[in-house]
């Protein structure tokens, strides 16, 4: 199946035949927030813990367990340079505040903080590399955990270099918006064929993004439905397309191989 286009997808999307096949589906009682994968290890992520599990067995092999006072919500990591960084936050206080998150995924140990304090943008829930640059969702909610004065508009993506200045900033579509609401984006990661894909809280969709011709308001170029409810998500290094999810209420790490958007998508 090839997603064509983001109108006939979501014109589609009330048919559950349409999610994507699994390929890995594992118990996991971590899996609240996230899921990351090596390849070989999925990282199941909660709010102030991770376990991990090996792939083949489905087996939790290894874990860390944090001070939730210290770690209140951590929500999607990534690998990148052997390393397992996680987006982090202090939500659902306010003022919002926001961090990364540093570990060894071999020792399960955590190694280090980028603090980015109070960012103007939002709530930091996912962060993923492209081309030797960091790009970030910064959350916004109405209700529970959002700003007075502020709603799932003001959910922003930033991009910053290597030492975490920013360089750029874009706000989401209203299509995307709406379908996220009250809530905002809680996943994200740049496929291999250069389209962002995020997902929000509740639904099971990915929404494949990319930066419009003009202006700061990226554009939707397909919405692809998925087994599992939004929150964090990330590619599989070693199988390719391979996306991870959790199911939230059934506490599962789940993966699926999802289909190229048309070549002629992507600019």
């Amino acid at each position: 199946m090839r997603i064509i286009g983001a109108g006939l997808v979501v014109a589609l999307l009330s048919s559950s035949a349409l999610a994507q096949p699994v390929v890995h589906s594992l118990d996991a009682v971590e899996a609240r927030q996230g899921v990351a994968s090596d390849g070989t290890h999925a990282y199941a992520i909660d709010n102030s813990r991770i376990g991990k599990y090996d792939l083949k067995t489905g087996q939790r092999i290894a874990g860390w367990d944090g001070e939730p006072a210290l770690f209140p919500h951590m929500n999607a990591c990534t690998l990148a340079d052997r390393k397992l960084l996680c987006a982090a936050s202090n939500y659902p206080k306010v003022p919002m505040t926001s961090a990364i998150e540093i570990f060894d995924p071999v020792a399960m140990k955590h190694l280090s903080t980028i603090s980015l304090g109070m960012m103007s943008a939002g709530s930091l829930t996912w962060v993923s590399r492209k081309d030797g640059f960091w790009w970030a969702g910064f959350a916004n909610y109405a209700g529970r955990g959002g700003e007075p004065g502020h709603d799932n508009r003001y959910t922003t993506i930033v991009k910053f270099d290597a030492q975490w200045r920013q360089i750029e900033g874009f706000a989401l579509p209203d299509t995307v918006l709406e379908r996220m609401a009250p809530m905002s984006t809680s996943g994200g990661a740049w496929g291999d064929d250069g389209l962002l894909y995020v997902t929000g809280h509740d639904r099971p969709e990915l929404y494949a993004l990319r930066p419009a011709k003009a202006g700061s308001v990226l554009e939707l170029v397909a919405t692809i439905p998925i087994p599992f409810e939004g929150q964090a998500i990330d590619w599989d290094p070693k199988a390719k397309r391979l996306l991870w999810g959790i199911s939230r209420k059934d506490r599962k790490a789940i993966a699926v191989t999802i289909p190229r958007v048309e070549s002629n998508a992507a600019r």
